[in-house]
């Protein structure tokens, strides 16, 4: 049975870092693994790419093609891969039964939010092809270093967690940069454990007091369903550390 994850996040959250260590620490390890590029915008993949949704369709042959924006065009090419849909299957068909597969998205979060179109490609990816799928958020960690940019990635990340409906880790990335951004309100734990956030509301509501009661209850939706949480990660350390194994003398078997 093949297994895979579902990478998304926004744009510079580290999707592609995340892809391309994982897959370094995979082969220094001797496991299988491959990638497939589902952004058909990204055209610097830093990865080895077993699947590339640019040999289907390109965010650039859209815009010109269709006369569309950015992000028009990227809803379209989603939809154009949900409508060909077989063209995915049978590349991951050669991939083998034991396959473990990272699923490169793009980065607008409408389409891991609100649009129907990835949602169904990973329901096919279940249905069809078998996968066991994971779903990881990456969230780029200076959003915990402001109370409202922290509330307004809990809410995204919840999304997320309720349009996929797949088993979901969310991922503060570059957490090692943290220090260029000064000391924290709180402790690391606080963010990552989305502890009691009424104690953030004195920060909200003294930065901005007109909107104490719409904070609030923001605060009160993401308590409520109490789904969220976040695992920490420096993608950087973890291919320094790949390359350091690949220098070990004793096999790594």
């Amino acid at each position: 049975m093949p297994f895979g994850e579902v990478v998304c996040g926004a744009p510079g959250s580290g999707k592609s870092t995340y892809c391309h260590g994982k897959h370094q620490l995979f082969s220094a390890l001797k496991r299988p693994i491959s990638v497939v590029n589902l952004d058909p915008a990204n055209e610097n993949i830093p990865y080895p790419c077993t699947i590339d949704i640019s040999s289907l369709i390109t965010l650039q042959d859209v815009m010109e093609e269709h006369g569309l924006g950015p992000n028009g065009g990227m809803l379209y090419c989603m939809e154009y891969l949900e409508a060909n849909f077989d063209w995915l299957e049978e590349k991951l068909k050669e991939l083998g039964p034991e396959a473990y597969v990272l699923f490169d998205l793009p980065g607008q979060v409408e389409l891991s939010t609100n649009h129907e179109s990835v949602k169904r490609v990973v329901e096919k990816l279940g249905k069809r092809c078998g996968f066991r799928l994971a779903a990881v958020h990456l969230c780029d960690a200076h959003y915990v270093t402001d109370a409202s940019k922290y509330i307004s990635v809990l809410l995204l990340s919840l999304r997320t967690m309720l349009h996929l409906e797949l088993p979901h880790i969310n991922v503060l990335s570059k957490v090692d940069l943290l220090n260029q951004y000064g000391e924290l309100d709180f402790n690391l734990d606080f963010y990552t454990e989305v502890q009691d956030l009424n104690y953030l509301s004195n920060v909200l509501n003294s930065s901005s007091p007109r909107y104490a009661a719409l904070n609030m209850a923001l605060i009160s939706v993401i308590e409520d369903y109490s789904l969220v949480g976040f695992e920490t990660l420096a993608v950087e350390a973890c291919i320094w550390l790949t390359s350091l194994l690949y220098t070990l003398p004793f096999s790594l078997n």
